[in-house]
């Protein structure tokens, strides 16, 4: 089987960014079958281009890297013209690329367009992978608030999901979600993986800084921004400065960085501290050492149904979380006994609970291996990456 992968945001382990695509396609490889990815450039990922496009191999998955850059950082009408730049050229591929099977991943859900061309004219079997629910996330944020733009964009998202064979969705709640508005039936829920080779492996060479070393790290991973509720942890820190041996630990970018910066240094705010884009396999030893990961988003119904790659890299890792979304995840969190939920517009919320837990290294230890548990029970890499590619071969050979 051939399947074609038409992905924004692809990247490999070198690069700083979820790297699902990679490990799917690669496994899909190893059992015989062969995968063709479309990608863009992100700011995150490790990918680079010459000219129009570059064709890389990266251990057996064809990679076709449209010289197209998208960042978190750029205005969002910059980002718009590269969501709609990518549609177009990687409609070319799904023109002239041979597949028995094609994923569209969105967001943005201009991602869909190649399938749809794919789906249309050429008689190709379309999957539609959700990763974000678009347009809903985008309207719910205020990125986009013209009617007319909304109108579109529902009518295209219909369009996706009325055409694919299949529909995966990245987590529980998005599944919820899509069987209530747009289809009941061929809806899979196929979540994010935790990668358990690297995050359990040896880091005893690993070196915390000397300002981190015997302190309790709560630990933030990604991007730094508004939807992620970076605020919120900088209010928390300043209100928790007599806990000497608690610190907060942001590594990422992200278009609020350099004024939360500036924040904490009008603030007198010494227990924050900011590292740079690294790439996974450095990460690794700063989510084993922390006492807890960060995991906050807005509080907006859309982003309850998320899927953060953060959540599984803690799980993999052994490091309980405390975050901010009131569906699956905290039902999971709960159920499981991983992490704790607290208020994502109430930083008080998250400042009375350090205040109980920071000094608990019993709990934390028994929510650590709680969460290791599950990441091997329910979301190791090998299990997902065949509940994928068992939805492909249904597509592909149901007539």
């Amino acid at each position: 089987m051939h399947i074609v992968y038409f992905y924004q945001y692809f990247s490999t382990p070198n690069g700083s960014w979820g790297t699902r695509v990679y490990e799917f396609a690669k496994r899909w490889i190893a059992q015989g079958h062969k995968v063709t990815v479309v990608t863009s450039i992100y700011d995150k990922s490790d990918l680079t281009s010459k000219g129009i496009s570059t064709r890389e191999n990266f251990d057996g998955v064809e990679v076709i890297i449209l010289n197209l850059t998208i960042s978190n950082k750029q205005p969002i009408l910059k980002r718009i013209w590269t969501f709609f730049a990518y549609a177009i050229l990687s409609s070319y591929y799904a023109l002239r690329l041979k597949a028995d099977v094609v994923i569209s991943s969105s967001g943005p859900i201009t991602a869909g367009i190649p399938g749809l061309i794919a789906h249309s004219l050429k008689r190709k079997k379309m999957v539609f992978e959700v990763r974000d629910l678009w347009p809903e996330g985008a309207i719910e944020m205020g990125l986009l608030n013209n009617k007319r733009a909304q109108n579109i964009a529902f009518w295209l998202a219909k369009k996706c999901y009325n055409s694919a064979r299949a529909v995966v969705s990245l987590s529980p709640g998005m599944k919820d979600y899509i069987e209530k508005n747009y289809r009941k039936d061929e809806i899979y829920s196929v979540p994010n993986a935790s990668d358990i080779a690297l995050f359990s492996k040896d880091t005893y060479d690993f070196q915390l800084p000397d300002w981190a070393i015997n302190k309790r790290i709560y630990l933030y991973t990604g991007n730094i921004g508004k939807v992620n509720n970076s605020y919120m942890i900088i209010k928390a820190a300043a209100q928790l400065q007599h806990h000497a041996n608690a610190i907060f630990v942001f590594i990422g970018e992200g278009q609020q960085k350099a004024e939360l910066k500036q924040y904490i240094v009008d603030n007198n705010i010494n227990n924050v501290k900011f590292l740079d884009l690294m790439p996974k396999s450095q990460l690794v030893g700063w989510v084993q050492r922390a006492y807890y990961m960060l995991v906050p988003l807005e509080a907006k119904p859309i982003l309850d149904t998320s899927s953060p790659n953060k959540l599984f890299d803690a799980l993999a890792a052994g490091t309980p979380v405390i975050q901010t979304t009131m569906g699956w995840i905290k039902e999971f969190l709960d159920e499981f006994e991983s992490g704790f939920t607290v208020d994502a517009a109430n930083p008080s919320s998250l400042v009375e609970l350090v205040n109980k837990i920071n000094d608990d290294t019993e709990t934390q230890k028994r929510m650590g291996l709680n969460a290791k548990k599950v990441a091997l029970e329910r979301f190791d890499r090998e299990i997902l990456s065949n509940q994928m590619l068992e939805v492909l071969t249904k597509v592909h050979q149901n007539k």
